[in-house]
């Protein structure tokens, strides 16, 4: 992290949901990659719920965290690719005030390293919803690595320089973690 200012670091009450029609929590390898780089930074887990690839229901989960005080980022994990039952980006785009164009870009850009020209079949996307940031990622353990470890880490950071997303979200309580 380059560019730390000398402003504190924030903690911030992060919900964390994998879309998988296979997996379960105890085989969530990626959902339980980005709660381990969460808690490792100083976030808290404000809850984490395993869904079924069914577009309601995840565009319910979503906007149920949207709404409530306590939740000001929402990372989801998995349903974003072709096949006919991935259906995150068609589930969260509606909910979204404004789009992070740049988040989809730079992910696919930090991708090509290791998964080359497939990169251009990843929908990742992340927008702001009611000063809620809402980031969609790949299922895939290593993508959720790359999207922590080359945009999250710092973009959640108060401390980065010259800009992060936190002044953006809002305010709130501390939580008690709800996974």
């Amino acid at each position: 992290m380059s560019h730390l200012a000398e402003q504190s670091f924030v903690p911030l009450n992060i919900a964390v949901l994998t879309v998988s029609d296979t997996r379960s929590l105890d085989t969530d390898t990626s959902g339980q990659l980005l709660v381990d780089r969460l808690l490792a930074a100083g976030h808290r887990l404000a809850e984490r719920v395993l869904l079924k690839d069914d577009l309601y229901r995840i565009r319910a989960q979503v906007a149920h965290w949207i709404a409530e005080d306590i939740v000001q980022v929402v990372l989801i994990t998995g349903g974003t690719g072709f096949t006919g039952r991935d259906s995150t980006p068609e589930a969260v785009a509606c909910l979204l005030d404004k789009q992070v164009d740049g988040f989809g870009e730079l992910f696919r850009q930090l991708s090509v390293a290791d998964i080359g020209t497939s990169t251009v079949q990843s929908r990742a996307l992340a927008g702001l919803a009611n000063s809620t940031l809402v980031c969609c990622m790949p299922g895939s353990t290593n993508a959720c690595r790359t999207a922590w470890d080359g945009i999250l880490a710092e973009q959640l950071d108060a401390r980065h320089r010259p800009c992060n997303f936190v002044p953006h979200l809002k305010q709130a309580a501390p939580c008690e973690s709800r996974s």
